[in-house]
């Protein structure tokens, strides 16, 4: 996956006499992106509010350039393709102190814009608009979006970390400028959107939550959303931002099943019963293949939170904090020592055994297996105690460097009933 190298400093062109800027991604939008502009720079006006609208063009070849600036917005040129992009270029170059994002099909009322910049002035750091509690008027969004995709993405989002976010890929919402930084913002495409809510959730900002209502767009031809494409880019970016779910606890669960299984068969001489079923030694091999298994995804789950950490994907991690200070580089190695020697010494066992008894039949493969497989771990603990001790020096740097408070806790979601009732 590709990332922005843009990089959002949060004074930068912040302007105090500017209250709101209306940033509006667009990209050949010229049936509708003179609408959005008379609707946000006219609800502006009418609220008293000193504001602006700048319009991120990503490489427009119709007229939706000519019709922003006509009107007063102000355009910014984002060459490199994607919605992240553009949304990055826009809020690069925003002057207000608080900034509101849609999109510029006239699927999102910009007459609305009040109901975002009160909890902003309260308080909040991130309003985000919710659809799905709010209303979703006929053919405004497909069924699979609407049933399948939105749901099932939101529902993993905040299993994984816990945002309580109910809508995580409405494009309508509002922040202040000074959060951008917290959140180091980067993904190019439509998986900006999931980046947002997880770093934001992780940077402790206060989220607010409420209902708006999403219109069909008024454009005469294809939406830019790809859903089973752009579906498959917020996955694999949900997934990346979870080392733990994604390498360690499935790791985890492999190497249980395998040393269950290939210790069990190695304290029996027979077949080993449970009930019915009936295990021998071709379930020792795949014990063993699922322990080495398990323990390689494993250590490529710890690797990957170091890295994530480091790159600053992920904010200062107690448990790290915690292995580094009592693990170290020959920690490792002597782990990795005794686990070779053991697997090393059950080997030799069985090889003695077999020149005893005239280098003829020997049934000691269970045995073998599990000398094998500590073996080949005892090894890769020796290696990969080398990278863990590489890793942790880039783990102390980041640290010694990181500019805000570590392990900030994260600020409750306001339930959008709350937020209506202010209203």
């Amino acid at each position: 996956m590709e990332f922005s190298t843009t990089r959002l400093q949060a004074d930068d062109n912040l302007n105090q006499d500017i209250e709101v800027s209306v940033v509006m991604p667009c990209l050949n939008e010229e049936q509708t992106i003179g609408i959005c502009i008379r609707k946000a720079l006219t609800t502006l006006a009418r609220l008293g509010v000193k504001g602006e609208v700048v319009v991120a063009d990503n490489g427009s070849t119709d007229r939706s350039v000519e019709i922003a600036e006509s009107l007063g917005a102000r355009v910014v040129h984002q060459s490199r393709k994607g919605y992240g992009h553009a949304l990055l270029a826009g809020f690069e170059a925003a002057q207000g102190v608080f900034i509101i994002m849609g999109d510029a099909d006239d699927s999102y009322d910009f007459t609305d814009l009040e109901r975002f910049i009160r909890p902003l002035r309260e308080g909040a750091d991130l309003v985000m608009g919710t659809r799905l509690k709010g209303a979703i008027r006929p053919g405004a969004m497909p069924w699979k979006n609407r049933h399948i995709g939105n749901p099932v993405l939101s529902g993993i989002l905040n299993f994984l970390f816990h945002t309580g976010v109910s809508d995580c890929h409405c494009g309508m919402r509002a922040f202040k400028k000074t959060a951008l930084k917290k959140m180091q913002l980067r993904c190019p495409g439509m998986e900006f959107a999931s980046e947002m809510v997880i770093k934001a959730s992780k940077a402790g900002l206060r989220m607010v939550e409420i209902p708006i209502t999403l219109y069909p767009d008024g454009r005469h031809r294809r939406p830019h959303l790809r859903p089973w494409r752009d579906g498959w880019r917020h996955l694999k970016f949900i997934l990346m931002f979870s080392p733990t779910w994604l390498f360690l606890i499935p790791g985890a669960i492999l190497m249980l099943l395998g040393v269950t299984a290939l210790v069990a068969l190695s304290l029996v001489s027979g077949s080993l019963y449970i009930g019915p079923l009936r295990f021998d030694t071709h379930w020792a091999v795949l014990g063993s293949l699922l322990t080495i298994l398990g323990y390689q995804v494993m250590n490529i789950g710890v690797f990957a939170r170091i890295y994530s950490v480091t790159h600053r994907f992920l904010g200062m991690d107690r448990t790290l904090d915690t292995a580094f200070k009592f693990i170290r580089l020959e920690t490792g190695l002597v782990v990795g020592a005794v686990l070779t020697a053991l697997g090393f010494g059950i080997d030799l066992s069985v090889l003695l055994k077999w020149i005893r008894s005239n280098l003829g039949p020997l049934h000691e493969l269970r045995t073998s297996l599990l000398g094998s497989t500590l073996l080949v771990i005892g090894i890769q603990t020796i290696f990969s105690s080398f990278f863990w001790s590489i890793l942790g020096d880039e783990y102390e740097r980041r640290r010694d460097t990181s500019t805000r408070t570590l392990y900030e806790p994260v600020q409750p979601l306001v339930k959008p009933e709350a937020v209506i009732e202010q209203f």
